[in-house]
């Protein structure tokens, strides 16, 4: 894509924008989910080829950008109603966070690979439920 024309470029960013967009109006609570979970994991994923090019200033963005969305999963729970289940997602989320910012400190990618193992289960089972 860097060998288009800035413009070419800068449609196709916009055509992207609009449809997540469209999809996150669109989508029901069971999808949002999902789609945060998804870019929770392609985030992490872009974080570690960063950190593995050693682009310091993109990994700690994206690394945040994770994190972001992790704390906004996390800020979704109903700890009311939830019970068990919310609970646990709560520490779970809690720890990815923690392993995140480890990752990020200690420029550790197991510990990135570590957190897209535990959102990629995560989301199997959200998927899961439409099934059921």
């Amino acid at each position: 894509m860097n060998s288009m024309p800035r413009n070419i470029q800068n449609g196709i960013f916009e055509y992207r924008k609009v449809g997540v967009q469209s999809g996150v109006e669109t989508a029901s609570p069971h999808k949002l989910i999902q789609m945060l979970l998804d870019g929770a994991i392609e985030k992490v994923q872009l974080a570690r080829g960063y950190m593995e090019r050693h682009e310091i200033a993109k990994k700690c963005e994206t690394v945040s950008w994770a994190m972001a969305i992790i704390d906004g999963l996390r800020s979704s729970l109903n700890m009311a109603d939830g019970g068990a289940i919310a609970e646990n997602l709560d520490a779970l989320y809690d720890y990815m966070l923690r392993r995140l910012l480890d990752a990020n400190l200690d420029n550790d990618p197991a510990a990135l690979d570590e957190v897209v193992k535990l959102l990629s289960d995560l989301r199997e089972g959200w998927h899961g439920i439409v099934k059921d």
